[in-house]
């Protein structure tokens, strides 16, 4: 027992570090790019250490960096043992990866809402959609390191890895596409074409000419989509196999619709002030509709499952 508690503390220690370097490299090169070096680890650092909530003025500095830049290690660090621990149980009973699969979309809902907790002045200058990517970014390089040290478990569950990308991809940008087709019917009713992608890649992008908006948030779109997709077929793959993950399907495609909703709440209200509630929530649901019938039409074994279970019950 004593070998392998540390077999999993050493997993857990490097996939921490590993989540934890992405987003630190992610940030660094985030704000290189805008010209302010270290100012994302400096602000957080602020915020932790001063209980600063107001960006205006602040300026990094070297204690507040490495503090949180240790705070943030260890806090990865924890995750990644935690996640360490759920792996190894899940190699003698596989259905118990599900608890796996809720923490980690716990974890992203959870630093979402922390940062969001912040203030939306702090937010604004950390820039919301950079966090959610370096913690996206995180999330996989975790996952990746963890399934290539459990290849057995990876291939009970899930089998072939390049057809489930494959799959998930073209999910994602057909999802991807059902949404920009929404939006292109609505804005041509009013008499806008193209204006939500205009707005979206102004707003959330910072892009000042209109067609670098549309074509940056366009890319950016159906990159989301796409890598929501090909988690949604590793636990259609995972269905198959394990009944039970039709749960995790659930609850994964619920914390999507959540998430999204809640972080535009929290990060981006000013788009419902531009754009109907309604036709957000529609456009989503659709995309989610347009995946799912993609996923089961091309595992219809398991959709046919499903439906005699649902028949049994009534």
């Amino acid at each position: 027992m004593a070998p392998a508690r540390e077999s999993i503390l050493r997993e857990g220690i490097f996939a921490g570090l590993i989540g934890a370097a992405v987003v630190a490299v992610w940030f660094l090169l985030f704000d290189l790019w805008r010209g302010q070096p270290f100012l994302t680890p400096g602000l957080l650092g602020a915020a932790v250490f001063q209980g600063v909530n107001n960006p205006i003025g602040v300026q990094p500095t070297v204690g507040n960096v490495l503090g949180y830049t240790i705070v943030h290690g260890l806090a990865f660090i924890a995750f990644g043992v935690l996640a360490a621990s759920l792996m190894a149980v899940s190699e003698r009973e596989p259905t118990l990866l599900l608890a796996f699969v809720i923490l980690f979309a716990s974890f992203e809902v959870f630093v979402f809402g922390v940062v969001g907790a912040l203030g939306k002045s702090m937010l604004g200058a950390l820039v919301w959609w950079a966090i959610l990517i370096g913690n996206l970014l995180a999330s996989f390089a975790m996952l990746w390191y963890f399934f290539r040290a459990h290849r057995t478990l990876s291939r009970t569950l899930i089998g072939s890895w390049g057809g489930v990308v494959r799959e998930g991809v073209v999910a994602g940008l057909l999802a991807a596409a059902v949404v920009a087709g929404w939006f292109l019917v609505i804005d041509a009713i009013q008499g806008e074409p193209l204006r939500t992608p205009k707005l979206l890649g102004t707003g959330l992008l910072r892009q000042s000419d209109p067609l670098a908006a549309i074509v940056s948030y366009t890319i950016a779109h159906g990159i989301a989509f796409a890598l929501f997709g090909i988690i949604g077929a590793a636990l259609i793959a995972s269905a198959e196999r394990q009944p039970l993950f039709v749960f995790a399907l659930v609850i994964f495609f619920t914390a999507f619709e959540v998430f999204f909703i809640g972080g535009v709440l929290i990060a981006a209200k000013w788009i419902l002030d531009e754009l109907a509630g309604w036709t957000v929530l529609v456009g989503n649901l659709l995309a989610t509709v347009a995946m799912l019938a993609y996923f089961l039409a091309n595992h219809r074994a398991l959709a046919r499952r499903l439906t005699e279970a649902w028949a049994e019950e009534d």
